[in-house]
């Protein structure tokens, strides 16, 4: 289960573009609290503040407890709105939870024995076709990562989403929607040397077969 993080807000009441714009010039981060059935909270974190916690890769897939004034509830990050050219967090949007009702979230993926796999071993190399997978939980089982064990891939092998290892109460939402869905994960690529060594060898059984032909 992924570990619990906090968050320290104040409530605001301004709105609007040029209010956001005032508070961003503050060093403030202008969010939102919703769901579970209450009325939305409008709040601002401090960019310093927020910038460092998100350093931490838990961050985005965990449960957070936000106190605003006061008042702490719990919560995941379900938006990050970022400057597109400068190093600036522009939104941020969470969500409450329910411990009686699932969520959906983006997780990471940690690949691990990539080097021991044997098609990494004779000289391929591993493509990773992701690195996050959406899931579905409660909040108390909600990992804070998935792990992806790469070790028994020859080359030319895959992981599939339905062949991945999960958590106790960790769905993957995209296999309830048919084979079509169940994409590649990882693939263990021949390199372009082993793939170059190949042909050379192919290239010499042909032409130790004209010669022989045309011995014959």
């Amino acid at each position: 289960m992924s570990e619990n993080l906090t968050i320290n807000a104040e409530a605001r009441s301004d709105m609007g573009k040029g209010a956001s714009r005032r508070l961003r010039h503050a060093g403030l981060v202008p969010g939102i609290i919703y769901g579970a059935d209450k009325e939305p909270e409008m709040i601002t974190v401090r960019h310093n503040e927020l910038a460092h916690a998100l350093e931490d890769e838990a961050f985005y897939s965990s449960i957070l407890t936000v106190d605003v004034g006061g008042n702490s509830q719990q919560v995941v990050l379900k938006d990050l709105q970022r400057h597109p050219a400068k190093p600036f967090i522009m939104h941020m949007d969470l969500l409450r939870i329910s411990q009686k009702t699932a969520i959906k979230m983006q997780v990471p993926l940690h690949f691990i024995n990539e080097e021991t796999a044997p098609g990494v071993k004779a000289g391929g190399t591993s493509s990773h076709n992701m690195t996050e997978v959406e899931i579905s939980c409660l909040p108390a089982d909600l990992p804070e990562y998935i792990e992806v064990d790469c070790g028994g891939l020859e080359i030319g092998d895959s992981i599939h989403l339905s062949e991945i290892s999960l958590p106790t109460g960790v769905e993957i939402p995209a296999l309830a929607l048919g084979e079509d869905h169940d994409s590649a994960v990882v693939t263990i690529l021949a390199s372009r040397a082993s793939k170059s060594d190949e042909g050379e060898e192919g290239g010499e059984a042909v032409e130790g077969g004209e010669e022989a032909a045309s011995e014959d």
